[in-house]
């Protein structure tokens, strides 16, 4: 009897810490949708799309042969563990979903991306993937966006296609979803950058190569809006001369290297005039311009404006400014991450992923054209 009993108080004991954990879930979660202050319901956007690079990769290149991974500790330290995003904590993404009141969407390739839970959205982002086919080959295995949209032309015929009765409700679904497409960095850094493996810069001069991108960028767009896509929201490259992998190879003090960021803003100057022939000429589109180039270079110009002390250093990495080496396995990372603009040789901290949101979230954004994201969402 006294070992029934005891039996008993340690399965009510057990039942008691399930439910503790599962509110402490709940209110975490309710907390974190309620960083922006708004609630999901106040927007009519069904589910979240993004296609992009490492910069919102949430784990796709965990389930390919890639170099390019994140899967590992210190990455994920302050999302609770190691999920494949390249950062501390949650990207610029994550804080969109939350905005929106749907679920941080699973990676294409795991098999949470199955079923019903595709409604909410799903990430075809994979690190190292570019506009170009060919971009970042050197980390061998990756998803060029070319590969992501044929990724998603598939599910929407042999998945989405099941979920809907009539084709109309899944193209109304489409329409009301809101896609974010973050393309360009692996194209300079993974490929016309690194002229011992890539032909890219002795076959074209920086504008050459911008008009070149931008030519390819402008199809994949309108193959997106083909498949069912109206809301888009297309971020810029940012100043790649100011990341820590390219601070340690340059002969410099610190500051950005400048040829470097020309030959970004000539893409970005091409991005934004196609973006505004785009929405002229694609009937219904809203695609939406994020300047991610202004925002950080503000940032990288005015860390203690935006609360950071540390500017040019990655918080996880090796060597000069800790951009010889991006974050190694189980490497100790800095302490006073919130005040890092770089989490590691590449990839800003959470902490800047959450402004770059913000700085696109208002109705009259200074960062995005021609409306914000809060603007974009009510359509």
């Amino acid at each position: 009897m006294g070992r029934r009993r005891r039996r008993r108080r340690e399965r009510a004991g057990e039942g008691k810490l399930e439910m503790g954990t599962e509110l402490m879930v709940l209110i975490f979660l309710t907390c974190l949708q309620l960083i922006r202050g708004v609630s999901g319901e106040l927007f009519d956007v069904p589910a979240l799309f993004v296609f992009g690079d490492s910069l919102v990769d949430d784990g796709n290149n965990n389930y390919i042969p890639s170099i390019a991974r994140a899967n590992y500790p210190p990455y994920g330290i302050d999302f609770g563990y190691p999920t494949g995003r390249f950062c501390n904590g949650l990207t610029v993404v994550d804080y969109g979903a939350l905005a929106l009141g749907v679920p941080l969407v699973p990676p294409c390739l795991s098999l949470k991306s199955k079923g019903a839970s595709i409604l909410r959205g799903v990430n075809y982002a994979s690190a190292a993937g570019g506009i170009l086919d060919e971009t970042g080959k050197n980390y061998v295995a990756r998803v060029s966006f070319n590969q992501q949209l044929a990724l998603f032309e598939k599910a929407i015929e042999f998945e989405y296609s099941l979920l809907f009765q009539e084709p109309q409700a899944l193209s109304r679904y489409l329409a009301r979803s809101i896609f974010a497409l973050v393309f360009g960095s692996n194209d300079y850094i993974n490929n016309y950058l690194m002229p011992k493996l890539y032909l890219s810069s002795s076959l074209y001069d920086p504008d050459s190569y911008a008009e070149l991108l931008v030519q390819a960028y402008a199809q994949q767009m309108r193959k997106l809006y083909s498949l069912g896509a109206r809301k888009i929201i297309v971020a810029n490259i940012g100043p790649l001369g100011c990341i820590p992998s390219q601070l340690a190879m340059a002969d410099t003090d610190g500051s950005c290297v400048e040829r470097i960021n020309r030959a970004v803003s000539a893409f970005n100057e091409r991005l934004f005039e196609l973006v505004k022939n785009i929405n002229s000429t694609l009937p219904g589109s809203f695609f939406v311009y994020q300047d991610v180039y202004g925002i950080f270079s503000d940032i990288a110009a005015n860390p203690q404006k935006y609360g950071f002390t540390v500017a040019n250093k990655a918080c996880c990495g090796v060597g000069r400014y800790g951009g010889a080496l991006t974050c190694l396995p189980f490497e100790k990372p800095c302490e006073d991450r919130d005040h890092h603009v770089f989490w590691d040789a590449f990839h800003p901290t959470q902490a800047v992923n959450k402004i770059i949101f913000e700085s696109c979230y208002a109705p009259a954004s200074t960062y995005c054209y021609p409306m914000g994201f809060q603007s974009l969402a009510t359509i």
